[in-house]
């Protein structure tokens, strides 16, 4: 779907927290870029006040695009704060880049500025666990406690190296509580309700996961449903092994491995277990996770 010509307002949001040092410069050339295409780009680190002011813009028609610099925690977070429909893109700048990668936005101000100008909207399914948007994925057991010792010990920015120390902490301790799951039916008719009972799981709305690690290359981001992953290994050789398949891109042969398709799913826990979203903490089991088709409405390339 190609862009509105009369939206001249380009609102780039900054996240001083996220991605390297250059930012600041990059975020000035795209704005300095769009001016020159007959754009009104204005920048701001403060995401009440920015989110506000694109909704309002895009009430009234004017909105080009509002712009989060920063990784997939920053886009999640102005997709949470914005009303559906809103035109988003990114100018990659955090630790992980998954959103950015699938749509093929790279860190050229240059590039970015003539999708801006040129791009095309595309309409993209969400997911919702809880009161929460996500847009990439959201995850329960082992790597949901990983990410939550992260971030309870953060000090700043999280580099790809700060995951090491608690991987490896949660991988020797881990207990692999069982997860019950109840699964909607989806869109199939021939897909019935289901309980099971995993050690671990992930709910996709897109083909992303840290690492490179292509868990759900399945996944598809515009069919109306989510893809449930799970592993029903309950200890640490059988999670050794599972990782090992992933890696190698065979663990969709495994007897323990299950996939369905979903457009609900409610999961529990009798232990305290923690799930996380798009790799931030999300919170404590139980959750209820739902689609929500064509909810992302992204300027890409």
């Amino acid at each position: 779907m190609p862009l509105p010509n009369q939206a001249e307002h380009v609102l780039i949001l900054m996240n001083p927290k996220a991605g390297a040092k250059d930012s600041r410069e990059r975020v000035e050339r795209l704005a300095g870029l769009l001016d020159k295409r007959g754009f009104k780009a204005e920048i701001s680190t403060d995401l009440q006040a920015i989110t506000q002011k694109a909704a309002a813009h895009h009430a009234e028609g004017g909105l080009r695009a509002l712009v989060g610099v920063g990784g997939d925690g920053t886009a999640a977070e102005l997709v949470n704060r914005t009303p559906e429909g809103l035109p988003l893109t990114l100018l990659p700048g955090g630790n992980e880049n998954l959103l950015a990668r699938h749509l093929k936005l790279d860190h050229s101000p240059e590039k970015l500025a003539e999708t801006i100008a040129r791009g095309k909207v595309l309409r993209l399914d969400a997911g919702r666990a809880g009161a929460r948007i996500f847009l990439l994925m959201a995850g329960c057991g082992l790597d949901a406690e990983v990410v939550r010792l992260v971030h309870e010990r953060r000090t700043g920015h999280v580099r790809s190296r700060d995951y090491l120390k608690p991987l490896w902490e949660v991988v020797r301790t881990y207990d692999y509580p069982e997860l019950r799951v109840y699964c909607d039916e989806g869109a199939e008719a021939s897909v019935p309700p289901a309980v099971l009972s995993l050690r671990w799981l992930a709910v996709f709305n897109l083909p992303c996961y840290g690492g490179g690690l292509h868990i759900a290359p399945q996944a598809e981001g515009s069919d109306g449903e989510l893809d449930l992953c799970g592993y029903c290994g309950g200890s640490f050789a059988r999670f050794l092994a599972f990782a090992a398949a992933v890696y190698l891109r065979r663990h969709q042969r495994l007897g323990d491995w299950t996939v369905r398709k979903i457009r609900r799913v409610r999961i529990e826990s009798v232990a305290p277990v923690p799930y996380q979203l798009d790799g931030d903490p999300g919170g404590m089991l139980p959750v209820e996770i739902e689609v929500l088709p064509r909810r992302l409405t992204l300027i890409v390339p």
